[in-house]
């Protein structure tokens, strides 16, 4: 169930026995990929490292994720449609460089590495945070230095939105990071938000 303001989030359940475990959103993103083209909707992860992970207060500890504290959370998935083909992540994609000229980040964890690049996203509100816009290098600078905090928001040259679905067309196509680590380039993103599409477990 998305979640609502002021409700509880996730259940604590442990892992299930057997279940597969992630040490990255990389490794995430497989297996959750891997799992849908199976045709199995219904999986749960173990969650050990990755931005994802932070969000959710993870500890990184495989002894938590079997004990009676262990937390099992929905989480949403965003598929992007990147110049007509289809590819999920769980956790971000960036659009040329932070901050840069005509950059995107699309948010559905709060951080990349240190910084805090969704300060109001959370991985199952059925929605993604999108920042765009442009920089000088001095504006840069100190956007870049100001995201460690998530105080880079508001600015005058930055867009904010939070949004169910949303289309970003880059002219030149954009060089795009995908979960930290799937990389290639794109010109048209068709972005969609699919609530509550697989559980992890922190």
């Amino acid at each position: 169930m998305t979640i609502r303001k002021g409700s509880d989030y996730g259940l604590l359940q442990p892992l299930p026995e057997g279940a597969p475990v992630a040490h990255s959103d990389a490794e995430l993103r497989d297996l959750i990929v891997a799992s849908r083209n199976a045709g199995n909707s219904d999986i749960t992860v173990g969650l050990l490292g990755g931005d994802l992970c932070k969000t959710l207060g993870g500890s990184g500890s495989m002894d938590r994720l079997r004990g009676p504290d262990a937390l099992t959370v929905p989480v949403d998935l965003v598929v992007a449609s990147i110049d007509g083909v289809e590819i999920p992540f769980v956790s971000h994609l960036v659009a040329g460089k932070i901050f840069g000229s005509n950059f995107a980040v699309v948010m559905n964890a709060q951080w990349i590495g240190n910084r805090d690049l969704g300060p109001r996203s959370h991985p199952g509100d059925g929605l993604m945070d999108i920042t765009t816009g442009s920089l000088g290098w001095r504006q840069r600078r100190e956007a870049l230095s100001r995201s460690a905090t998530g105080t880079h928001l508001p600015h005058p040259s930055l867009t904010y939105r939070r949004v169910r679905s949303e289309t970003l067309t880059f002219d030149p196509p954009a060089s795009l990071r995908i979960d930290g680590a799937l990389r290639l380039k794109g010109r048209t993103l068709s972005l969609c938000v699919e609530p509550d599409a697989f559980h992890v477990v922190v």
